[in-house]
């Protein structure tokens, strides 16, 4: 992970990108080789002094970092959760765009049979996050966030999805599915240092498809079945993520009103979470036939796991510890500790698979967003 830390802080600030513009071999897609290692074009590039500012406006240069890296990561959101509606939810004027997948449609109702509207409503959540965030700024002459040039990653191949650029790739994902047992532990927390055992070891392994590549990943059952298995995790891995940035961000925000845009929307984070903690909790158990190392195990009578707490129906935060261990237990969002929160953040995404095929400068652009977030202090300008 510190690794991977020091590859992501590698990357050229963005400013000289924006303002100055890169050669072309910048614009070179790094996919898997972001984390396989970096270049010498780059530790070079990663030497160059940072350019102008970004215009904060009537902010803070803080609070305006920090909205501007939160409407990043909406729009981030917003683009894999129109993929995932365009194939599994549903098609409207609130969220237009594809025209479904009969087959993964039917494998995530296995889950909820309300999975669709579910998945409809959280796309919609997003796209509303990023939009009011930007317009925030606009309204108070600060710089905004528009990732458009970066749309650059192929779409799945299944009829049902838009053939569009996207900035995401759901294709290829490795899912950390620690979140289950985190919230469920009463003794631990990521704050203290603290890790915690995958619920699908083999999730967090490998390169996964959450959504159907083309038409061969619609059978048999159960292999559509592993697919849909896998978004219903990833969803709650996505969401438990937005959980902790925003308590995380929110502890380094000056500005009444900016406080009151990042506490109003983090719970909606959470409520999103909550969700899909229970939906994945349904996955049926199996073994993708196509992929025999992908095994979903019963988590119900799983041995690792076992007690009350574990049952796949309960939902709410087991109390933990908090702050201080003499304090006694609390029912808290963890992690909430905010040094080096957007870094993280986006290591997370990245170590996910998330951006497997997207350009350097992309990285470029999102890591400088990230230290500007990081660098805010309350009581700063």
């Amino acid at each position: 992970m510190k690794d991977l830390q020091n590859r992501v802080g590698s990357f050229i600030n963005r400013r000289t990108f924006v303002k100055g513009g890169l050669t072309a071999a910048s614009a070179a897609s790094v996919g898997g080789s972001f984390l396989a290692g970096t270049t010498s074009l780059l530790a070079e590039q990663g030497r160059q002094e940072k350019g102008p500012e970004e215009k904060s406006g009537r902010l803070t240069r803080g609070d305006a970092a920090i909205l501007r890296f939160l409407a990043a990561a909406e729009i981030l959101e917003t683009d894999l959760w129109q993929q995932y509606n365009e194939l599994g939810g549903i098609q409207d004027k609130e969220v237009p765009g594809g025209s479904g997948c009969k087959p993964y449609t039917d494998a995530l109702s296995v889950l909820d049979t309300d999975m669709s509207q579910y998945i409809h409503d959280n796309t919609e959540d997003e796209l509303t996050h990023e939009v009011f965030i930007n317009n925030y700024l606009a309204s108070k002459g600060a710089d905004t966030v528009d990732l458009t040039q970066f749309k650059n990653l192929p779409s799945s191949k299944v009829p049902g999805a838009q053939q569009v650029g996207r900035l995401t790739n759901l294709m290829q994902l490795t899912v950390d599915t620690s979140w289950w047992t985190r919230y469920r532990v009463g003794a631990k927390n990521p704050d203290f240092g603290d890790t915690f055992d995958q619920a699908v070891p083999s999730l967090a392994v490998g390169q996964h498809p959450a959504i159907p590549r083309n038409e061969d990943d619609l059978t048999p059952g159960k292999h559509i079945q592993a697919i849909a298995n896998t978004a219903g995790f990833h969803f709650g891995t996505i969401e438990q993520g937005g959980t902790s940035l925003y308590p995380q961000l929110a502890q380094r925000v000056n500005n009444p009103e900016v406080l009151r845009i990042v506490l109003s929307i983090g719970p909606t984070e959470a409520m999103h979470f909550q969700t899909w903690s229970d939906k994945a909790g349904n996955a049926p158990p199996l073994t993708d036939p196509k992929d025999p190392s992908l095994v979903f195990p019963d988590l119900n009578n799983d041995p690792k796991f076992g007690g009350e707490e574990f049952q796949t129906n309960l939902i709410m935060p087991e109390p933990t510890i908090f702050l201080n261990k003499n304090l006694g237990p609390c029912s808290i969002v963890r992690p909430t500790e905010t040094k080096g929160a957007a870094m993280a953040a986006l290591m997370f995404l990245t170590k996910m698979g998330l951006f497997i095929g997207q350009s350097r400068t992309f990285f470029e652009f999102m890591t400088d967003l990230a230290e500007d977030a990081d660098e805010a202090r309350r009581g700063g300008d």
